[in-house]
């Protein structure tokens, strides 16, 4: 399916591009043999030919995404994630409920194998701090908040997995799927079908993201939960 790439804006000015990246899409043009994929690179480009990243998101994560229109403000966002100025706020549904309140995670991150994943290594691995709160917890799963201090691959992923509270279909780190006979209580699955998982991905979105425009202001930006997402919360409500 084609991307519109006007429908996922959530904020446009001279400077910068907001969007809300759908899941299963890359950031950058991966690298596959097939490079005829859609990236958000490439419809942004297609957009505003001078168009750059401000940062990425993984391929399935959903969320807020800054995309520079012009040299100077790339570098202005470059300089404030180098200062770790820009503030991330990602939600994630996890396993298990915990009660999390500024929960911070200090553990050093190195890449594993083929640069797929990534492990904790104190000895040779990068510095990386995420700090966590709950914002609901339900009966077998908690939405949290999620606040990447450092942008390391993989950090709220891993990092979550190391409190014992990895994210929903998340099997790299050790998530498990989220079924909807598991959080209703009279769930009747139609004989001889297979029940498939509420979300079909990592349960991670980039909600907002904060950061000093050109002119000096701070400014908040938010991108709602994609569908899938919002189906996984919204059933968790209905069932608490």
């Amino acid at each position: 399916m084609k991307l519109n790439f006007e429908s996922l804006i959530v904020f446009e000015n001279d400077d910068y591009i907001l969007i809300n990246k759908p899941p299963r899409v890359a950031s950058l043009d991966e690298r596959t043999p097939d490079k005829g994929g859609q990236s958000i690179i490439r419809l942004a480009k297609a957009y505003h030919a001078d168009a750059q990243l401000g940062h990425r998101l993984d391929k399935e994560t959903s969320g807020i995404l800054a995309i520079a229109k012009n040299p100077e403000s790339y570098r202005h966002l470059a300089m404030q994630f180098e200062h770790r100025e820009v503030a991330k706020r990602y939600h994630a549904v996890v396993n298990g409920l915990h009660d999390f309140d500024g929960i911070s995670v200090y553990l050093p991150i190195s890449p594993i194998k083929d640069g797929t994943a990534v492990r904790i290594d104190r000895e040779k691995g990068k510095i990386a701090e995420t700090i966590f709160n709950t914002i609901k917890a339900y009966r077998r799963h908690t939405l949290v908040e999620c606040m990447p201090i450092t942008g390391r691959m993989h950090q709220i992923r891993v990092h979550l997995m190391c409190l014992k509270a990895p994210i929903v279909n998340d099997p790299t780190y050790g998530g498990e799927p989220i079924f909807l006979s598991q959080i209703k209580r009279k769930f009747n699955l139609k004989k001889d079908t297979e029940e498939l998982p509420l979300i079909q991905r990592v349960a991670l979105h980039a909600h907002s993201l904060t950061f000093n425009l050109l002119n000096g202001e701070s400014a908040t930006f938010e991108a709602p939960y994609p569908k899938d997402f919002d189906t996984v919360v919204k059933q968790l409500e209905k069932n608490e």
